[in-house]
Order: C-alpha cells, then sequence, then structure tokens
C-alpha cells in the first residue's frame, strides 16, 4: 500500500481538522439514517481519540458517528479517487454522499476505498465508529484484570479516528504498488523490486536511483501488470544506525514520450539476519537498546500529534536507544518514515495483543491476525528500520496456539521472506510457538509482579530461565519488557518499590543480566514513558508508571541511569 504523494500526476487532501461528532449511546443511528447527515452534534477534533476530548463519556466506547464536509478539487474528473483512513479504532463503517463505500474492523493500520464513482462536486463523509470490547475482537474484552474498561491488556481502549484521512487522486493507469527489496554484495548494493500497475499498455517504466553521487537510470518496457527488476549500485552507502542513508528511487509511467505517472520511495540499502545467536544487520552483529512504548498522550489519547513523535525520538536519541518494538499495534507511518530517517531500529507488531484461543473465537482471532499482518506488510514492507515482524504480544497459550501460530508464521514468510519474525512472550519455556520463531522475545517482571521487592532473587531467576530457554532452542534471545512502576518523585533509602531508586537499580542489575548472556541480542524497557490504562486496583489514577519518562515526558532516574548506560558507558 503505498503512502499518497503530491506531484504532477498525483495529489491528496487532508480531511483533518475539525468534524461534527455525535455519541450514539442507544445505537439508533442507523435506523434514524445518520448515514446521510445527522444533527444536534459537537465539533471534534480529527485525528484525536475522542475519550479525552470532552468534559464527559471519557469510557463510552461507541457506538458514535463523525461528518465533514468537503469539494472536489477541480481537476480531479479524469483520475481516480480513493478514501484513505490512517487508522479507526475499532470498527469502522463509512458512508459516501448517502452510499455506503465500506467496511473496515481493527485499529492502527491504513485501509482506504475507491470511491471514483461515488463522489460528487459536493460531499458529506460520515463515519460510524465502535470500539465496543468483544471476546472475539483482537485484541479481546477481558475480565482477568479485574479493570473498568475490561480490556485483556493493560492500556487504555482508546477509539476513533486516530490518524489523517486523506482523499487523493491518482492517474486512470499508472503505479499500483512498489516492493523493494535490497542485499548486499561486498561493495554493490543490489534492489530487486517489484513493480505493480494497472491499466496501462505499451508503456515503459524509468527507474532512476539518486544519492551519494549515484546517478543511474534504467528502462523496461511494461510487458504485464507484475514487473520484476534488479538495479545495483556501486560503491553503496548503506543503512544503519550510525549512517542512515537514503537513496531517492524514483519510477516513471512514460508511452509516447509524455510521463503518465510517477512515484518516489526513500530507500535504505541493508540486510538484517539471524545468523546463530547473533542479530546482523549488513552482516555485522548489532544489539538492540531501547523500549517498548505506546501512542498515548494527554487529552489527544493515541491520536497523531506531530511534535509528540519529534519529541520521543529526541528523547530516545538523547538517552542513547537504537530501536523500539511497536507495541502493541503499528504506529503510525509517519513515525516509521521518521525511523527511517534517523536510524532507529524497529520490530514492528501487529495488534494481537492478549490472544486467548479460547474456541469460540479462535477461527475469528487467526482471521483477524491473517488480515492485520497482510495490512502491516503491504503498509511497512519498504521501510529499512523494520528489521523484524511480531506476530504477538503474551498470547495464552494452549494447545491449540502451536498450529495457529505456525500457520501465521508461515503466512506471513510468504509475504515477506527478508525479515526475521518472533511473538513476544510470557510463557517461557512453555511456550510451543517459539519452535516457528527466528528471535525469542520475553517479557520479565521478576521483583515486580513476581519476588516482588527483592531484586537480587530475581535476577537470579531471570538468568535460570534465560539459560534454560537457551538451552530448548539455541536461538538469539531478546529481553523485550522489564521495569517497575515508578512515582515520580517518590523516593526511598535503602530503595523499595515504587520509588525511583527502585526503578533505577531494577532496570541496572537486570542489563546486567542481560549483558552477561553471549545469546542476548538486545534489552527492551518497559516503558519508555508513562500511559494511560484502565481504571483497577492495581492502576493508581489509572496509569502505568513504568515509564522512564513521565506521561509529559519528564525525565525520571532511569531515564539519567540508562543515559550513562547507553550512550556514555557503551
Amino acid at each position: 500500500m503505498l503512502y499518497p504523494q503530491r506531484n504532477k500526476y498525483r495529489h491528496y487532501i487532508d480531511l483533518s481538522g475539525f468534524w461534527d461528532f455525535r455519541f450514539d449511546p442507544n445505537d439508533v443511528g442507523i435506523s434514524e439514517n445518520w448515514t446521510t447527515g445527522f444533527e444536534e452534534s459537537v465539533p471534534i477534533a480529527v485525528p484525536a481519540s475522542w475519550n479525552d476530548q470532552f468534559a464527559e463519556n471519557r469510557d463510552f466506547l461507541g457506538p458514535a458517528w463523525y461528518q465533514v464536509k468537503f469539494k472536489k478539487a477541480w481537476d480531479w474528473d479524469k483520475k481516480k479517487i480513493f478514501l484513505r483512513f490512517g487508522s479507526i479504532n475499532y470498527i469502522s463503517d463509512i458512508w459516501l454522499n448517502g452510499e455506503s463505500i465500506g467496511h473496515h474492523e481493527g485499529g492502527h493500520l491504513a485501509f482506504e476505498f475507491d470511491v471514483s464513482d461515488n463522489i460528487l462536486d459536493d460531499n458529506i463523509l460520515i463515519a460510524r465508529v465502535d470500539g465496543r470490547l468483544a471476546e472475539d475482537h483482537v485484541p479481546p474484552k477481558g475480565r482477568v484484570l479485574g479493570n473498568y474498561p475490561e480490556t485483556n491488556y493493560d492500556f487504555y481502549p482508546f477509539c476513533g479516528i486516530h490518524r489523517p484521512v486523506l482523499l487523493y487522486a491518482i492517474p486512470n493507469g499508472g503505479i499500483k504498488d512498489v516492493t523493494v527489496i535490497t542485499s548486499i554484495k561486498e561493495a554493490l548494493g543490489i534492489l530487486d523490486i517489484k513493480l505493480e500497475t494497472f491499466g496501462i499498455i505499451g508503456a515503459t517504466t524509468r527507474y532512476s536511483i539518486m544519492g551519494f553521487e549515484t546517478e543511474l537510470i534504467k528502462e523496461f518496457k511494461i510487458e504485464n501488470e507484475v514487473q520484476d527488476i534488479t538495479l545495483e549500485v556501486k560503491k553503496a552507502r548503506f543503512w544503519d544506525p550510525n549512517n542512515p542513508n537514503l537513496y531517492n528511487l524514483n519510477i516513471e509511467i512514460i508511452k509516447n514520450n509524455l510521463i503518465l505517472d510517477s512515484y518516489s520511495l526513500r530507500i535504505g540499502i541493508r540486510t538484517i539476519e539471524v545468523k546463530g545467536d547473533e542479530l546482523l544487520l549488513n552482516g555485522k552483529p548489532i544489539y538492540l537498546k531501547g523500549f517498548g512504548r505506546h501512542e498515548d498522550f494527554p487529552i489527544t489519547g493515541r491520536g497523531y500529534v506531530p511534535a509528540v513523535i519529534i519529541k520521543d525520538y529526541s528523547l530516545m536519541e538523547w538517552i542513547g536507544a537504537n530501536s523500539f518494538r511497536t507495541s502493541h499495534y503499528p504506529y503510525s507511518e509517519q513515525m516509521m518514515d521518521i525511523a527511517d530517517k534517523l536510524g532507529f531500529l524497529i520490530i514492528d507488531e501487529i495488534p494481537a495483543v492478549g490472544l486467548t484461543f479460547n474456541r469460540t473465537v479462535i477461527e475469528r482471532e487467526f482471521e483477524l491476525c491473517s488480515q492485520y499482518i497482510q495490512e502491516l506488510i503491504a503498509r511497512d514492507k519498504n521501510h529499512p528500520s523494520v528489521i523484524m515482524w511480531s506476530l504477538a504480544n503474551e498470547p495464552h497459550s494452549s494447545v491449540k496456539s502451536k498450529e495457529f501460530f505456525k500457520n501465521l508464521y508461515v503466512l506471513t514468510r510468504r509475504l515477506d521472506k527478508s525479515r526475521p519474525i518472533t511473538i513476544v512472550n510470557m510463557m517461557g519455556v512453555r511456550e510451543k510457538a517459539f519452535e516457528f520463531c527466528e528471535v525469542l522475545c520475553i517479557n520479565r517482571y521478576y521483583g515486580w509482579y513476581l519476588q516482588p521487592g527483592n531484586i537480587d532473587e530475581a535476577c537470579k531467576s531471570l538468568s535460570e530461565e534465560m539459560d534454560k530457554l537457551y538451552e530448548r532452542y539455541h536461538k538469539p534471545i531478546l529481553l523485550s519488557e522489564f521495569g517497575a512502576d515508578t512515582i515520580p518523585g517518590c523516593h526511598s533509602q535503602p530503595p523499595e518499590m515504587f520509588s525511583e531508586e527502585y526503578q533505577a537499580e531494577f532496570i541496572e542489575k537486570y542489563i546486567d543480566v542481560c549483558r552477561n548472556k553471549p545469546y542476548v541480542i538486545g534489552e527492551h524497557v518497559w516503558n519508555l514513558c508513562d500511559f494511560k490504562t484502565s481504571q483497577g486496583i492495581t492502576r493508581m489514577g489509572a496509569m502505568n508508571y513504568k515509564g522512564v519518562f513521565t506521561r509529559d515526558r519528564k525525565p525520571k532516574m532511569a531515564a539519567h541511569l540508562l543515559r550513562k548506560l547507553w550512550k556514555e558507558k557503551d
């Protein structure tokens, strides 16, 4: 799935701004024909979660209705026109000018509809959004945590239109999709490109690669709708965290000496693979230092806020991190673009957290997970920053989970053969799905949920479990979560739970365990920042306080400790 661009042949309009909004607590919108427009609305900001924008109804999860009016651009009459939604959580139904144009289930991933036959000069766009929790959703409703709203995961179930809504136009024949896989042979950078076109006969493609004194131009005839070609860049500048070199790849469709369509990609030439106990980037071992995170900020919830993206990257650079996982759902496309530019390494995770594998829902869970990984790879496949796919976080493993993940692994490997695949686990050596993973990711909280207050015994337990896990699978291990809730400004000597001193000691000693295991390829602290959760007796103020920064991005002691360990010492 290509992100819309603006050039001589393509254009888009961002519909973000203030929309009309209406809660529908009695679920009467469809029967009362709100699909053609509705009154008694209030203004709402798009994109942003609806939960914290108003003085009331924070925990109302749906359904709710959005509407916005817009005009068609004057020069779009001979174009194909699409409506693209960056993310709506959770279920969305869309109408344009009173006609249904589509349905989508699942948040955090982009979807779009061809509206070429629906669009008028003056238009009204309606979206019904339903974020109510259910056991057959992914992620599912839960009862285990004893929280409200009742999630099966430990973050708030924000609802709404979370990322930009774009109306875009492309030529009636041209570029449909581009896939680029890079490889390296000594100083040679190799680009295997798969180009998909539509509505084009008797045309030529022109490929141009520019950057770092390289000017490579090649032309090929279009003989069918899928074109596979290979380009080679001599004396290539490879992409890595210290030197995130990006080339510009431009593709043009030419017929009768006229350019009909054009699309540009920023390409990083790099390889990623698992070999023995090591994760290799461009053939050299790489150690991951970073975080699990959340898209979470006051008032906007999980909504797209460019300034917060910049702030978070600045904090991660300041602290010396080189990587993060998109826990527990894909992040915005803009977040991925900045990672490419800054050289961050990303474990890209589908929104499959807290899977239950209950017999009444397991088939639906697999359908949704399959949909999510297809949508995620289609969206993020060309990012050099994406080094691994994660198929789930902390699934509630059962006798059926092995076959579930085997089939999901096979699907993922068919879609992308160039990256390792993992599952983030809480079951340890009992996890059956580790058989299919190239990297073993484990979340561990000895010294917090288990052996609370006793960090030394916790580290002993962690060390013993890691050794047992490696002895069974002989695969590299990433400690993908570890941390301790910490109330900002709470201090104690000797350190005790919830104090900043305890969090700092906890993190430092866990890292020491990791650094003494040759098969450990990285450490991801949970979490970069404090974040919003459902209400519960274990979550004071409905917050998870495991961040090394506060929710408004102020450092705790642990942030300064990590800077010393990751940036100054390393």
